[in-house]
């Protein structure tokens, strides 16, 4: 005979009631981050092979610009770099041991890594606009 199977195990698929730790938050963010910078790319690519295709070309890259929708599009692309980065450089912290691999300090890092995000997200958005 074979096994059964415990089917009184609890079954939450209410994604609204389920509650993330930190540090899950900042590894599900930091790949968002990566998947949004390769997306750029091809955006970034495209507005440099724009500009530099003729002078006419560079006039129209130049005026793009000063659409809100594109700035708010550079802003966010900036945004995820310094995610990207600053989380970067917390693994390679990390796998390095020049910091603990404890929660206690996983949860510092990600936090700090949060704020950092914020300040630079700001400073971007003064460069941008």
């Amino acid at each position: 005979m074979g096994k059964t199977v415990n089917k009184q195990r609890p079954v939450n698929l209410d994604l609204q009631t389920i509650r993330f730790p930190v540090t899950a938050i900042a590894s599900i963010l930091h790949r968002v981050s990566g998947v949004i910078m390769f997306v750029a790319i091809g955006i970034l690519l495209w507005v440099l092979g724009l500009s530099l295709s003729s002078p006419e070309g560079f006039i129209r890259a130049a005026a793009m610009m000063d659409s809100f929708i594109v700035k708010f599009i550079f802003w966010g692309i900036l945004t995820a770099l310094a995610y990207h980065t600053l989380g970067g450089i917390r693994h390679m912290l990390m796998d390095f041991g020049y910091l603990e691999e404890t929660l206690a300090m996983g949860k510092t890092t990600a936090n700090v890594t949060f704020l950092l995000t914020v300040v630079l997200s700001i400073l971007a958005g003064v460069l941008v606009w």
